[in-house]
């Protein structure tokens, strides 16, 4: 039976980078992923599923040593976020107002994790390709796992396999949770416009419609809608969707082409522990979120960092302070992330008399609320506060 330090179940974004974290403390580790990525080609399109990094993410990837191959591949920074209501009414966050070249990058979730590989391929992390690990054993100090016919042993589990986690289900950990009353419907076009600096989103009482810069004349839109509309939506051809999109978004820069588009629906979920004996949560496996604001995968590069920084001070052995410890902090911040986009959700999806008076106030206050307006961009970007 061959041992390890740590076993990291998922090899996507957050699982690669708690893997690659651990690999550079010095301990020996093992990724077990289901669906290693296909290889970058510059010639590709580009992927659906991209991530808005966060400054904080970015600095993560830049300390992990993968940021650089993400820059030798492709990303699409931004310098400004707009979100408004009424088109005379734009709340505007700017990188200058934080003293930063970026607010941070639109990011092809394949590029961040192939960027991940390549260093873990570099300090020599084990990897078994596999969609039925096991779990045999668990115990404060160990666990053991069936891979196939092979048992593998280690001193921590790593769960980072997803919304839809099978090792949290073999943990025993429950969750808690619902269902959107929207799906979110991507669409990649390319413009006849110079490239994007600027990520934005329209609130509509069906739910926003955004875009999203992508690298060169590209851009990625994002129509939240009810799922009978986007079933609608997602049934018209190329030709239709684009008339559609002219009279239902706002103005886009320029002409454009659809490459392609996809649609899935949206989900809360909160695991009611992020830690068993010595198998801990990370990412999407301990919380989902709306996915208005992008905070999705930067909660999870969150996560990865407050883990590594717990181990590091404690060190080879399993310390269940450590795991604790990581467990107060995350767990405590996801559910006030979680809770900040339901209320985002629930207050911009009505056509309510009130609640549209109170919006207008309420956006209209945060653009001219100086110093508070700045505390909250700091947050999201995950810089320290002044």
């Amino acid at each position: 039976m061959k041992n390890y330090d740590s076993i990291v179940i998922g090899g996507g974004m957050i699982g690669a980078a708690s893997a690659l974290g651990l690999a550079r403390l010095g301990q020996r580790v093992l990724v077990v992923e289901a669906c290693p990525p296909v290889a970058y080609q510059a010639s590709q399109a580009i992927d659906l599923r991209v991530s808005a990094l966060s400054h904080q993410s970015i600095a993560l990837l830049e300390r992990l040593g993968a940021w650089q191959a993400v820059e030798a591949m492709r990303h699409a920074p931004y310098r400004s976020l707009q979100a408004w209501e009424n088109p005379e009414q734009v709340l505007s966050f700017e990188a200058d107002d934080v003293g930063l070249e970026n607010l941070g990058s639109i990011v092809e979730n394949r590029v961040i994790q192939l960027a991940l590989w390549d260093q873990l391929e570099a300090f020599n992390v084990e990897f078994v390709q596999s969609d039925s690990s096991k779990l045999v054993s668990i115990s404060e100090h160990d666990c053991q796992i069936l891979l196939g016919e092979q048992q593998v042993k280690a001193k921590r589990l790593l769960v980072a396999d997803g919304a839809l986690s099978s090792m949290r289900s073999q943990l025993g950990i429950a969750t808690s949770g619902w269902n959107y009353r929207q799906h979110c419907l991507l669409i990649n076009i390319e413009l006849d416009a110079p490239q994007q600096t600027t990520t934005w989103q329209q609130f509509n009482p069906s739910g926003p419609r955004a875009l999203l810069p992508l690298p060169g004349q590209k851009a990625a839109l994002v129509w939240y809608d009810t799922p009978a509309q986007i079933k609608t939506l997602k049934a018209l051809s190329s030709a239709a969707l684009k008339l559609t999109i002219k009279e239902q978004f706002p103005q886009l820069p320029g002409n454009f082409e659809i490459s392609n588009f996809a649609s899935f629906p949206l989900t809360r979920m909160h695991a009611k522990s992020y830690v068993k004996d010595c198998a801990v949560l990370l990412g999407d496996a301990a919380h989902t979120i709306h996915p208005m604001a992008g905070q999705g995968v930067n909660l999870g590069f969150k996560d990865v960092e407050a883990l590594l920084e717990s181990i590091a001070e404690h060190g080879k052995s399993v310390d269940n302070f450590a795991l604790a410890n990581y467990q107060r902090q995350r767990r405590r911040d996801n559910l006030l992330m979680q809770s900040m986009m339901d209320g985002f959700y629930l207050g911009f999806s009505n056509d309510n008399p009130l609640a549209k008076g109170l919006r207008k106030v309420g956006l209209n206050l945060a653009q001219k609320s100086g110093p508070l307006k700045l505390v909250a961009l700091r947050y999201a970007l995950g810089l320290a506060p002044l």
